[in-house]
């Protein structure tokens, strides 16, 4: 029950919060017994119950809280319940059969009863104690019977010639309508007070309250809750939309009372799982949130179904940094772009803009504060499972995300911006270098390829994840399968294989982070597959310069020979360094310090390792690519240094 306390605490220190709908796009943090709907169409009506206009909602605008009950919350099946106050046509019109209305397949045998039910719902709020002006006016307004009728008449719903509705939208009216049918649409309401600043029923904190505390009034059923340690009105149900607005699995479900949830083991679902209806409320209400707010889901199959999700938080409701980020996402594109030319003392002044920032992260929620890290997937689309959760104070947390980042960084220039202003013939895409660990997704492409499975991308990011929080060593699987990758050059678009390159490069670094690998080429570093990685990236560079030269597009014989070469390099540099002849001679004495350089790494070679064709391992790729980053910053500080003396007089 630890992650129910830690959500109920964070509810609690966030009640600022509550209700405060800034865009559509995003999730509110919602009082107890509200839920979140899509309104097509909004009513206003004045405190009489008078119709006064309606409107069509826009898709941007439609966001709205409602009221809802625990069995409401989580309605689905072919007889779902109403919801108190905003609803759909079929339950707050009551002639709505009269104009054609098709209600769900449960109430066919009774088509008024979902009216009946929502009036008879209604009508008991208003009359209690906890009654509000607003709900008693829509009470008023639904009991006249012209609900259909009103949306007619101002051209908000259409009737074909038989008076009846018609199954679409009339687009030229509505050009923002949705796809599904009319009869489907969800009504929110306006209540128009003299007096009475807040009109939207979904904004009226006082509205919220009233619904909340007349609906705990009428939970009878008490039991100990485990969360609480108290006797309070226990929970029937538990809400679901955690992940979006369609997602119906929960976390905790305990209704089947005819399979093996529970029977067997308890009398009764309470004394399976005894918790409190506002502290799971309390406690959905704020995973729900913060999922949104910054939780990572990765979505399955064709129909995009959510899986694999995860968040961290901090119980203060501090902002934390994403444990899944890359320092892309983290820094944020102005820090990169300032840095986007790449140089060795680039890479340390990233690294210590990532660690101030991680360390500002520090100095606001210091260090005792909590910080929950959890996964969850569900298998069916009923049913959620914790997969990973772990509790930490808010220094671990920040230490551990410092380490990752530290130990498995390396540059990479895969991520982009798009430019809304290009220069004419050039790309929208500015690609910028950063310096540090790659995301999980990221690395689960490098392994596997761009085009992998859905649930082998959740399934790799859920093993990395306690790489990253719990510090456990990369699974070497996952290392040896980026550098299988990253080795068979000619299979990928260039794009693709410089990425998959830079982050197999993290990888091996990563699992041999004892050895104090560096991402700064190592002249004095004599290891043979090190070695080779600096001859083929040496041969690499001599012919594509050649190729510029002529104007030439295409693969040079280092490119195409790579995987060949990881396999066997002894015999593959052989036909590497022949194959290189034309080229010298074409580039002539401008090519000798090259050749100079390709004869001093061949003399750093112990005599039996360079004459060994022994496979390589994944230590060949950081030679290669920090010769090929040594070799490209010196040629722009080449060019760089002609640009100043052309400037100067050469001064």
């Amino acid at each position: 029950m630890n992650w129910i306390q830690k959500l109920y605490e964070t509810y609690d220190a966030c009640k600022s919060k509550i209700g405060i709908i800034t865009n559509d796009d995003e999730m509110p943090l919602l009082p107890i017994c509200h839920t979140t709907q899509k309104a097509q169409i909004e009513i206003v009506i004045d405190g009489d119950g008078n119709f006064k206009r309606a409107r069509f909602v826009p898709k941007e605008e439609s966001r709205t809280i409602v009221p809802c009950t625990e069995s409401s919350g989580g309605r689905a099946g072919s007889k779902p319940v109403n919801h108190p106050l905003c609803d759909k046509l079929q339950y707050i019109a009551m002639d709505f059969i009269e104009y054609g209305g098709e209600v769900t397949f449960g109430y066919l045998s009774n088509p008024k009863e979902p009216y009946e039910n929502y009036k008879r719902d209604l009508k008991a709020w208003c009359e209690s104690d906890y009654s509000h002006p607003k709900a008693k006016a829509v009470l008023k307004y639904i009991e006249k019977g012209n609900v259909i009728k009103d949306l007619v008449d101002h051209q908000v719903l259409f009737i074909g010639e038989d008076g009846k509705l018609l199954k679409k939208w009339n687009r030229k009216i509505v050009k923002d309508a949705p796809d599904s049918p009319q009869e489907d649409a969800f009504v929110r309401w306006i209540v128009e007070i003299p007096g009475e600043q807040q009109a939207a029923v979904w904004t009226d904190s006082g509205l919220f309250e009233s619904w909340i505390n007349y609906y705990l009034s009428t939970k009878g059923g008490r039991d100990f809750c485990y969360v609480t340690g108290t006797v309070i009105p226990s929970a029937e149900q538990h809400p679901a939309k955690l992940r979006n607005d369609g997602d119906k699995a929960k976390l905790i479900s305990s209704n089947d009372t005819s399979g093996f949830t529970f029977r067997g083991r308890f009398l009764t679902a309470e004394q399976a799982c005894g918790v409190g209806c506002e502290v799971t409320q309390k406690a959905h209400n704020a995973l729900r949130w913060l999922i949104a707010r910054q939780g990572r889901v990765f979505y399955e199959g064709k129909g995009r179904e959510p899986g694999l999700t995860v968040v961290a938080w901090a119980t203060s409701g501090k902002d934390i940094p994403d444990p899944l980020a890359d320092p892309f996402t983290m820094l944020g594109f102005a820090s990169i772009q300032s840095d986007s030319e790449y140089s060795v003392s680039t890479a340390q002044e990233l690294a210590q803009k990532l660690k101030r920032k991680i360390a500002g992260y520090s100095v606001e929620l210091g260090d005792t504060t909590d910080v929950v890290v959890m996964g969850m997937d569900s298998v069916t689309t009923g049913r959620m499972a914790i997969v990973f959760y772990r509790e930490l104070t808010g220094s671990d947390f920040l230490k551990r995300i410092d380490n990752w980042h530290e130990t498995c960084s390396w540059f990479h220039d895969y991520r982009y911006v798009e430019l809304s202003k290009p220069k004419k013939g050039s790309s929208k895409k500015k690609y910028l270098r950063f310096v540090g660990a790659p995301a999980p997704s990221d690395i689960a492409e490098a392994a596997y390829g761009k085009n992998l499975d859905d649930k082998l991308r959740s399934a790799t990011v859920e093993r990395i994840l306690p790489c990253i929080i719990d510090g456990r060593k990369i699974p070497k699987d996952l290392v040896d399968s980026a550098v299988r990758r990253a080795s068979n050059r000619i299979g990928m678009e260039p794009r693709e294989w410089n990425k998959t390159l830079s982050i197999a490069c993290s990888l091996y670094k990563k699992l041999h982070e004892k050895e104090g690998l560096n991402m700064s080429l190592d002249k004095n570093r004599k290891t043979r597959d090190y070695l080779y990685g600096r001859l083929l990236a040496l041969a690499d560079d001599l012919e594509q310069w050649a190729l510029n030269d002529v104007g030439e597009e295409r693969q040079t014989n280092a490119a195409r020979l790579m995987q060949r070469f990881a396999d066997r390099p002894y015999t593959t540099w052989r036909t590497i360094e022949l194959a290189l002849s034309p080229y010298k001679a074409r580039l002539g004495g401008k090519s000798l310090k090259r050749q100079r350089l390709i004869s001093e790494v061949i003399a750093m070679f112990e005599p039996d390792d360079f004459i060994s064709d022994k496979k390589l391992s994944g230590e060949f790729l950081l030679g290669y690519h920090c010769q090929c980053e040594a070799l490209r910053n010196k040629e722009e500080g080449d060019k760089k240094q002609t640009d100043e003396d052309k400037i100067t007089g050469g001064h």
